[in-house]
């Protein structure tokens, strides 16, 4: 009941999120937040039991023949994630409301409707237990995220940064899926729960390795690790209340979320932690190069970000228990200072108008409260006592250093966390401490609705720091019970002594404020060096981008080119060269002695459909065209009343009659007499192929005809059309029941047709006369 109330809470919630925001304006998002508020308070009340071991399951019958069923877990990790998507979220909704309320409502409650929406997706992944269910909310997340990015669709820049977004997490939820479906096929279930207590025979089956690969795949997209970085910068064109959620809070992490849980099922393939090792390696060290090369505020905080979920990765295929501890400490540390450096960009940014880092400063005078937040924050980005980043970066330190790998893990965190040192000095003193190079009109100052969000996760940052112990008993402690089943010690503390993490900590805050005093020409030196910019940037793909339209352009100029003798002519000679080659390939003889007595009756009917074939071919006026074609029509309606379907027949002397009398009306919007468009080459070339076409048909017809009927099809649907479709008809309950979508497409295609000739014939106009030439 609980899964079904929490996902309900914020489902609602955005469906009446438009008509809330018409009525009550700018109160209509407060209003709003109270439901991931109320989800917020419902998950925590479940902490007690989930700190004390348990697990919450939860299912419902859904698609029970292909073992898909609505099943949900809430364990200390899920737990984890869910308190942050519910409670990030909230505050996102007060900030987003006051960040909209100079907008017209209707934009501010279409924006409400997709972050709550979003929730509801976010709530669903981390929630879900059986794995299709978890890959239909993850995909959710990737067409909301580009509907978010895209959100201001006038902007092209936008549209491309959303389409990008939605293309690399797409195309990796695909490669997921398929990796769920090879999981489900070797192990007979899609419950994670399942998986997990039979990792030994998933680590055994022959398809571990696609498995690995797929799953891996995924995750790397939607968490922006090394190939796949690009996207997440070029998304920060989203509004920032959805920057400050999606791409640095909860939806990013989603990869991260997948590879802790599935660590436990790979456990035993060392190669999996590796992979993960050295791809969250490489991500943080080109995500800190392009951190130090961006220009705009929140651009500078997205690479930072990039660079944060590399170390999750690496964390995640470290091999000690100190490692789980870490990954922990840090997605709730991130969470609280990024998403507060976000909401404090988004106050600059909307105060000025102004997104460039380098041109913003002062702004401490006019907006002293962001300039509060935003200092807090980075002291926490930047790993400063007493704030919970401190002790998250020497559990980061303490895992490496705990770990059967070298010292170069070590030296890559000590390398990326002074970058991220820097940046957090950059952007909390920069753009509010700095003296101002240009002259900056404020449009708008500080709103109780804008400062909400990023007061509350910067004091909580500190918070959390000076009382570490509370925050490591009711979170840290569980999430890491649920990922390792054991219980782990986590003395989270300020002080541990003098410790090699507490000096490689203090190295790096050294280098960091080196960093941070000579950014300016670090900047200018790394804008000019573009090399790995070029290598790991989006450069590949716009090649593969604008090498797949180019290719659909050439496609469709050489095979959709308006030729219907050109389509005509491709699809009989496939048609013809697929049977040639059956024929060939099969080696066998075609029978071709009929069985049962010559019937003069149908023969004399099909002499008359050759007739109206032959006569369409030679016809000049496109009536009489029509008219010999509909020969040939009525001509197999009688074919089939001779064989005892009169139910058929009556169906194709509708259609028939439909047909003429539809095709008749339309040609009288045209002309009526054609002359040939064919050379005679081309006239030649096309009764070669429709002879030979015919000859093919003659004698795969002939050949049926000579071969004894195999009556498994006919006595099975004579049993089972009473039995399962309750009908005596057998040739309706094939098509209405066992032939539905087929039936249903010829329906449609039939109602189209109808559609297009209903509107050329209420065209206005006299008909044209009826004319026919030579």
């Amino acid at each position: 009941m609980l899964f079904v109330v929490v996902l309900l809470l914020c489902a609602g919630a955005a469906i009446v999120a438009r008509p809330v925001c018409r009525i009550l304006g700018r109160w209509g998002a407060p209003v709003l937040a109270g439901a991931p508020l109320a989800a917020f308070v419902l998950l925590l009340r479940e902490q007690p039991a989930i700190a004390g071991g348990e697990v919450l399951l939860a299912s419902a019958a859904w698609v029970p023949t292909l073992g898909v069923d609505l099943a949900f877990r809430l364990d200390g990790f899920s737990l984890l994630f869910a308190l942050l998507v519910t409670g990030i979220g909230t505050l996102v909704t007060l900030y987003a409301g006051a960040y909209f309320a100079e907008k017209p409502p209707a934009t501010a409650g279409r924006f409400l409707s997709l972050i709550l929406l979003f929730m509801t997706a976010m709530l669903g992944t981390v929630l879900a237990d059986n794995l299709v269910v978890m890959f239909l909310f993850w995909e959710a997340t990737s067409l909301l995220s580009f509907m978010l990015v895209g959100f201001d669709s006038e902007k092209a820049e936008a549209r491309k940064a959303a389409l990008q977004a939605l293309i690399v997490t797409g195309g990796g939820g695909l490669a997921l899926f398929a990796g769920i479906l090879l999981i489900g096929i070797t192990l007979g279930t899609f419950s994670y729960t399942e998986v997990l207590g039979r990792a030994d025979e998933l680590v055994a089956s022959p398809w571990l390795t696609p498995i690995i690969v797929l799953i891996l795949l995924g995750a790397f997209t939607k968490s922006a690790q090394v190939p796949f970085q690009f996207w997440l910068p070029n998304a920060m064109q989203a509004p920032t209340p959805a920057s400050a959620y999606l791409h640095s809070a909860t939806m990013v992490k989603l990869g991260v979320f997948l590879l802790a849980r599935f660590d436990q099922v790979f456990a035993g393939v060392p190669w999996f932690g590796g992979t993960l090792v050295v791809v969250g390696s490489l991500t943080m060290l080109v995500a800190s190069f392009e951190a130090l090369r961006a220009t705009g505020f929140k651009a500078v905080l997205a690479q930072s970000t990039v660079a944060s979920l590399g170390i999750l990765v690496m964390l995640i295929g470290l091999d000690s228990e100190v490692a789980v501890v870490a990954t922990v400490g840090f997605l709730i540390t991130h969470a609280f200072y990024k998403a507060a450096l976000f909401f404090c960009a988004g106050n600059a940014i909307h105060a000025t108008g102004e997104a460039h880092l380098s041109r913003l400063g002062g702004l401490a005078r006019v907006l002293p409260f962001t300039a509060f937040a935003a200092l807090l924050a980075s002291f926490s980005m930047a790993g400063l006592p007493p704030f919970i980043g401190f002790i998250s970066k020497e559990y980061l330190f303490d895992a490496q250093l705990s770990s059967t790998w070298s010292v170069a893990p070590v030296l890559v965190a000590v390398i990326v966390n002074s970058v991220m040192v820097g940046v957090a000095g950059v952007v909390s003193i920069r753009p509010f401490f700095m003296a101002r190079r240009r002259t900056l009109t404020i449009r708008h100052g500080e709103t109780p609705g804008l400062l909400i969000g990023p007061l509350a996760l910067a004091i909580g940052g500190i918070a959390l720091g000076i009382v570490p112990n509370v925050v490591a008993a009711t979170l840290i402690a569980p999430a890491v019970l649920a990922l390792t089943d054991t219980p782990v010690d986590v003395s989270f503390s300020l002080w541990h002594g003098v410790t090699p993490m507490l000096v490689l900590s203090g190295l790096v805050i050294t280098m960091g404020i080196l960093i941070a005093v000579f950014w300016t020409p670090i900047h200018v030196t790394l804008r000019r060096r573009r090399i790995l910019h070029r290598l790991f940037g989006d450069r590949f793909y716009e090649r593969a981008f604008n090498g797949t339209l180019a290719l659909a352009s050439r496609s469709t100029q050489v095979l959709q080119n308006g030729d219907q003798h050109r389509y005509t002519a491709v699809v009989v000679t496939s048609t013809v060269a697929i049977l040639a080659v059956g024929l060939l390939v099969s080696g066998t003889g075609l029978p071709f002695v009929a069985q049962g007595p010559l019937r003069v009756s149908v023969v004399a009917v099909l002499a008359i459909a050759v007739a109206g074939a032959v006569a369409t071919t030679l016809a000049r006026s496109l009536v009489g065209a029509l008219v010999s074609v509909g020969i040939v029509g009525f001509a197999s309606a009688f074919v089939f009343l001779l064989n005892g379907a009169p139910d058929l027949a009556l169906t194709q002397f509708s259609v028939e009659t439909l047909l003429v009398v539809i095709l008749t009306a339309v040609l009288l919007r045209v002309p009526l007499a054609r002359a040939h468009s064919r050379t005679l080459s081309e006239r030649r070339r096309d009764a070669f192929i429709a002879a030979l076409f015919a000859v093919f048909v003659f004698v795969g017809a002939a050949s049926m005809s000579a071969t004894p009927p195999n009556m498994e099809l006919s006595a099975f649907f004579g049993a089972a059309s009473y039995l399962e479709a309750y009908g005596r008809n057998v040739v309706n309950v094939i098509l209405v029941d066992f032939r539905a979508i087929d039936t249903l497409g010829e329906v449609a295609v039939v109602a189209f047709a109808t559609l297009a000739a209903w509107a050329l014939l209420r065209r206005g106009g006299a008909p044209r006369p009826l004319k026919t030439k030579g």
